[in-house]
């Protein structure tokens, strides 16, 4: 599917939206209006592309670059909510967030990139690498389905990233709000706190795909329909993080779809691998299924969210003349 003067086409496409992006937001704050035009114009410029595809290639081409689209742009929502946790530990402003996804961008591009190739030169050489990946996807899943609460808490301190540059690199006590990664103190070169925060954004973002490139491996092998899919996906991620930033207390089924969505392409990845020659016979019908099956999925969970209500917490008795303090130890005025 991918011709080169597709890929050149495609690349040119992206650095310039990319390009006017920067130009018109620049380093300002972004609000939530702002964010959620950036993110229609996102999604109608990836479904442009998947229309593009259609009149290259037909519906083998785009129904793929759609489903392996639809779920890389839903796994992500749960990468986000990791950020947002990170961002408002280390209070990290709106303008300076801005800065650090742009930078996240382009580093996941080149993370990405590297595995999708890696991913796809393997499968080329050893098919039945595919039933790995489906167990993955599946016990992926059960973690998500089953895996209880305490795999939503994230402690910042504790990631080995950040022990590890704190302890190997120079690194500055600037505020998280000055907008640049290194500095200069008495003449020595050190990264700024803002810095770390990038390393941790990348290095969650590569946890992530480690989950996502499978599960669009799964819907394709084709390395140009699952990059381009895993790049407009990325493209989007910026505004959708300001978009949801403030509607995270919203989606609380949307963990449960997800489970769903990851068990349903795995068990499909590992019948599609055994059943090959049959797969093919079936190949657009399939592809419809898949999407319709994930957008479905997609749509129940946020369905749900909105229509049934989180149960109250429970009122902490308090006596009314003790005042309320922070525990100790949990102050996030440091990097």
């Amino acid at each position: 599917m991918g011709t080169p003067q597709l890929w050149i086409a495609f690349l040119l496409g992206v650095v310039t939206v990319v390009v006017i992006d920067l130009r018109v937001s620049g380093g300002k704050e972004v609000t939530p209006r702002k964010a959620a035009i950036w993110t229609g114009v996102w999604v109608s410029l990836s479904l442009a592309f998947a229309g593009v595809l259609f009149w290259l290639g037909g519906g083998k081409a785009a129904g793929p670059f759609l489903t392996a689209y639809v779920i890389e742009y839903a796994l992500s929502v749960d990468n986000l909510f990791v950020f947002i946790v990170v961002f408002s530990y280390f209070k990290v402003s709106n303008a300076a967030q801005h800065r650090l996804l742009y930078w996240g961008i382009i580093g996941a591009f080149v993370l990405r990139g590297t595995l999708i190739f890696l991913g796809a030169s393997l499968v080329a050489r050893f098919s039945w690498v595919l039933y790995f990946f489906g167990a993955f996807l599946l016990f992926t899943a059960w973690k998500l389905l089953f895996g209880g609460d305490e795999d939503d808490t994230v402690d910042p301190e504790n990631l080995t990233v950040l022990k590890w540059a704190r302890r190997v690199l120079p690194v500055s006590s600037a505020n998280t709000d000055d907008h640049r990664f290194s500095t200069r103190a008495g003449g020595r070169f050190q990264f700024t706190p803002l810095f770390l925060v990038l390393l941790v954004v990348e290095s969650t973002d590569l946890l992530f795909a480690l989950d996502s490139i499978p599960a669009v491996l799964s819907i394709s092998q084709d390395p140009f329909i699952v990059f381009s899919s895993n790049a407009c996906a990325i493209l989007g991620l910026r505004s959708l993080f300001f978009l949801v930033s403030s509607l995270m207390d919203k989606f609380r089924y949307l963990k449960t779809g997800l489970g769903i969505i990851l068990a349903f392409v795995g068990v499909k990845l590992i019948i599609e691998t055994a059943f090959h020659g049959f797969v093919s016979q079936h190949e657009t019908a399939l592809i419809l299924i898949s999407l319709g099956v994930i957008a479905g999925t997609l749509g129940v969970s946020i369905a749900l969210s909105a229509l049934i209500k989180p149960p109250a917490a429970p009122q902490a008795a308090s006596s009314p003349t003790e005042p309320v303090t922070a525990a100790p130890g949990n102050s996030n005025d440091h990097v």
